[in-house]
């Protein structure tokens, strides 16, 4: 059997891995288009930073030692240029010395992998406007850096790669903007949980020109002009497209296999196209979204190597099966960490689904052990049923840990509520006795059991300010005059019982503390006098963070108060 593999980078590089295991006498060959093989697009912008001190870093495997231990004929530098399913050949050319030729398969793979999207825009040829995909890209621009030192650089595109890039550029001193279309960095995050990365990113001097149309570059004192519908050229030394990416489907588009979102290769769950003996894996390939069931496109790493272990499994006589996509997926944005697992509250509304979310911000580890920091959560789950739809979290450690949790819970098929009942590891240096997993489960359980009533950051502005409903700041004085919202009149939870008197009865109260611990504890013991209430989801701090672009304080006391 002869299995020839389009691109060797995640998804080709493990199908050909696999494959050898698999079956020791099947002739393989990978084609790659660029000059390196099994290379980690994730580091690349850590590279141009200078936090990746070689370049060689990046490539897991070289083609020799990919050839030496899995006898797997590499040949980088050769694009595959047409395929022939009728007579199961591809044609191939050799960047180096021009040769082609067609080469013969019995199985075909394909992992060609995403294209920087380039929008056809005036001056997106310009020699200093840079995309950032493969080694060869990130070579050239930190060649570019070391023999010209440029002091200021526009990103466009607030994405993965837009913000790693935003911070290493950073770390290098140079004046970075980051301009998009949309007026949120990070599309995997709802809005208000994005707010924690935008003040984030401009607390580290990284200026932000969100909801603007970029409309063209033109050269201009020795550096680039970013035109811009909604206000002056942004002018910098280098420009970096990082919009996001294309399925490059040129090739499958060609030859005739059926095609999906966005040109996406459409594939079954074992990895097989519209053609018989054609597989495909990777960025370029349309799925299912675990969640919602709905097709989508989603460019990670996790997935691509997963998808192309299924097709090797099934290539050689099993029966592997890719269940979907969730999306799970974590980034460092200067001292914060942000996961993400699931679908969004707003991702899960465009599905037709029902949602509500609990939001939380405990300590990483136990409050009495020294070096807690804060995060904050939002769990999404499906109004009714309560079945966990995904999560987001912020903060400065334990994120990773928490999100794996909620991905393998999601993944389980969980409820939001059922999060309580799982046995978390726990000791003071690493977490708490009740983990903020299972905090957000109790939150759960006490909606679900009509124990407390909650309100949403969009109803604040809602509410009525006549008189005709209580709003109850229970924080402290101090905290009050720091800041507070807008018709919320201030009594101490710890005077609360003793000034009942002061709260007119028959009116609904709404209650917000800077947590929302406190606020929970106001409304039981207002819920036993007979009131009704409403809990703030989230608590000031997350208030002040959404509203007032306020960065995310890194420790909190136990009942919820900023230190």
């Amino acid at each position: 059997m002869k299995v020839v593999i389009v691109g060797g980078v995640a998804g080709g590089a493990t199908a050909a891995a696999r494959l050898r295991r698999l079956d020791e006498r099947a002739e393989i060959v990978i084609f790659e288009r660029s000059g390196h093989v099994s290379y980690a697009n994730c580091g690349l912008p850590y590279y141009i930073g200078g936090a990746i001190g070689e370049a060689r870093a990046l490539t897991l495997q070289t083609p020799e030692s990919f050839s030496a231990r899995f006898r797997v004929a590499v040949k980088v530098r050769h694009e595959v240029t047409a395929l022939h399913p009728d007579r199961k050949t591809v044609s191939v050319k050799s960047l180096e010395t021009g040769e082609e030729w067609e080469e013969s398969y019995d199985k075909l793979i394909l992992s060609p992998g995403a294209r920087p999207t380039r929008p056809r825009l005036p001056g997106v040829e310009l020699e200093k406007l840079f995309t950032l995909r493969t080694v060869e890209d990130t070579l050239r621009i930190k060649a570019h850096i070391n023999a010209h030192h440029p002091s200021s650089a526009v990103l466009a595109g607030g994405g993965f790669i837009g913000l790693e890039l935003a911070e290493n550029l950073r770390a290098l001193g140079m004046e970075v903007t980051i301009v998009q279309r949309p007026k949120q960095l990070m599309s995997p995050f709802d809005p208000d949980m994005a707010a924690f990365l935008h003040a984030e990113a401009r607390g580290h001097g990284v200026k932000l020109a969100l909801g603007q149309t970029v409309e063209g570059f033109a050269e201009k004192d020795g550096g680039v002009d970013v035109i811009r519908k909604e206000g002056p050229p942004l002018h910098a030394d280098i420009v970096v497209l990082a919009i996001g990416v294309t399925p490059d489907t040129g090739l499958a588009k060609e030859a005739g296999l059926e095609l999906g979102l966005k040109d996406s290769i459409i594939v079954n769950d074992r990895m097989e196209t519209s053609v018989p003996d054609i597989y495909a894996v990777g960025d370029a390939v349309q799925v299912k979204h675990y969640v919602t069931g709905q097709d989508a496109v989603i460019s990670l790493a996790g997935p691509a190597n997963k998808q192309g272990r299924i097709a090797a499994d099934n290539i050689c006589g099993g029966d592997s099966r890719y269940l979907g996509s969730q999306g799970s997926s974590v980034i460092k944005v200067f001292d914060l960490t942000a996961a993400c697992t699931g679908v969004n509250e707003s991702g899960a509304r465009r599905a037709g689904l029902e949602v509500d979310a609990v939001i939380l911000s405990p300590m990483s580890h136990a409050g009495y052990y020294p070096g807690g920091r804060l995060m904050t959560m939002k769990v999404v789950f499906e109004k009714g049923t309560y079945r966990l739809l995904g999560a987001q979290i912020v903060g400065y450690e334990g994120v990773d840990k928490r999100i794996d949790v909620l991905a393998t819970a999601i993944h389980a098929g969980l409820t939001v509520v059922q999060l309580k009942d799982l046995d978390l590891a726990y000791a003071p240096p690493y977490s708490s006795a009740k983990d903020p997993v299972n905090m957000a489960g109790f939150m759960a359980e006490n909606l679900a059991g009509g124990v407390v009533k909650q309100f949403r950051l969009e109803d604040v502005d809602r509410l009525p300010r006549d008189g005709s409903v209580t709003l109850l700041d229970v924080r402290t004085p101090r905290e009050y005059a720091l800041g507070h919202v807008e018709g919320f009149w201030n009594l101490p939870i710890d005077e609360l019982r003793q000034r009942l008197d002061e709260l007119e009865a028959g009116k609904p109260v709404y209650v917000i503390c800077q947590s929302g611990l406190r606020s929970y504890i106001a409304c039981r013991i207002l819920e036993g006098h007979g009131f009704e209430t409403y809990n703030f989801a989230g608590g000031f701090r997350y208030f002040d963070a959404v509203v007032n672009d306020c960065r995310l304080i890194e420790a909190a006391t136990a009942c919820g108060m900023d230190r």
